[in-house]
């Protein structure tokens, strides 16, 4: 069976950058280079042990999604993203040109929209599906065909989450009730409000019992005390919540395997970017 990582760019930066955070990549020239180097360690470690025969990164486009129109509150609490990783962006997609390997983006979507709609229909097609990122919102995709890999802390591969390894981590049965878990418990990184006062656990408790968030909100009457009133308090914006974290799966956007097929990277125009950037590692990789 022939296999597609569909990457999560941001999510991936971003993991680079904050893991070097204390001991950041700085080259002669004064640049940070944390988010860039462990961009492409992950990448040039996941094309050489995993051996996908097609790759496509997403990126979130520029501007607000569908989400922002809906909840202009929706990541407003974030910090500004770090200014070495606004410098880092260009120069990534520059990087990922070279080992030519499409960049997907639709405007007014976020990037695991356009993941979740392509994952989709590659598995439609018989394709085995990994969705490499580090974002848990991502495990509401999983089903058979279709895995999650997180890459692992201090490097060493890709850990993979199927439908087995989601709903033990989670509590859960099925896969797809990870969109009731975080709509009932909400997500502070993405400033989704939940249902106030229940976390990971009470809300794991709540979808074991009642399987989804629309069942519970019809069979209030089975709940009691402080928690009774919580969720009838809130009932909307548990379900607002839950759209928020929905992922969507059909992006207008179709999947392109000519497009998507692995091919060996451009080293003529890759040399130069590692050599400015003073990645004289994987020149030297590249050489060998």
């Amino acid at each position: 069976m022939k296999k597609i990582y569909l990457l999560d760019a941001y999510a991936l930066i971003y993991r680079a950058y904050y893991a070097l955070i204390r001991s950041p990549r700085i080259n002669s020239k004064g640049q940070n280079t944390s988010a860039i180097f462990g961009f492409v360690n992950t990448l040039e470690d996941l094309l050489k042990k995993e051996n996908p025969d097609y790759v496509g990164i997403a990126f979130d486009p520029a501007g607000g999604t569908f989400r922002h129109e809906a909840y202009p509150a929706y990541k407003a609490q974030r910090e500004a993203t770090p200014e070495d990783i606004k410098a880092s962006v260009p120069i990534i997609k520059e990087i990922i040109r070279a080992y030519r390997i499409p960049i997907l983006e639709v405007p007014g979507f976020e990037a695991d929209d356009v993941i979740g709609t392509l994952a989709l229909q590659a598995a439609e097609q018989g394709l085995e599906v990994h969705l490499v990122t580090p974002d848990k919102d991502y495990a509401q995709l999983v089903k058979p065909g279709i895995f999650m890999r997180r890459p692992k802390h201090g490097g060493g591969g890709l850990e993979t989450l199927g439908p087995k390894e989601v709903c033990e981590k989670y509590g859960i049965e099925r896969t797809e009730q990870v969109i009731d878990l975080l709509g009932l418990m909400g997500d502070t990184a993405d400033n989704i409000p939940g249902c106030p006062g229940v976390g990971e656990k009470t809300a794991a408790k709540l979808i074991s019992q009642f399987g989804s968030i629309d069942h519970l909100l019809e069979t209030t009457s089975e709940l009691k005390g402080a928690l009774k009133k919580k969720v009838e308090e809130n009932a909307e914006q548990i379900r607002f919540s839950k759209f928020l974290v929905t992922i969507k799966t059909d992006v207008p956007i179709s999947l392109d395997l000519k497009q998507l097929e692995r091919t060996q990277a451009d080293k003529n125009l890759l040399r130069p970017i590692f050599e400015n950037l003073e990645f004289r590692q994987f020149i030297k990789k590249m050489d060998e």
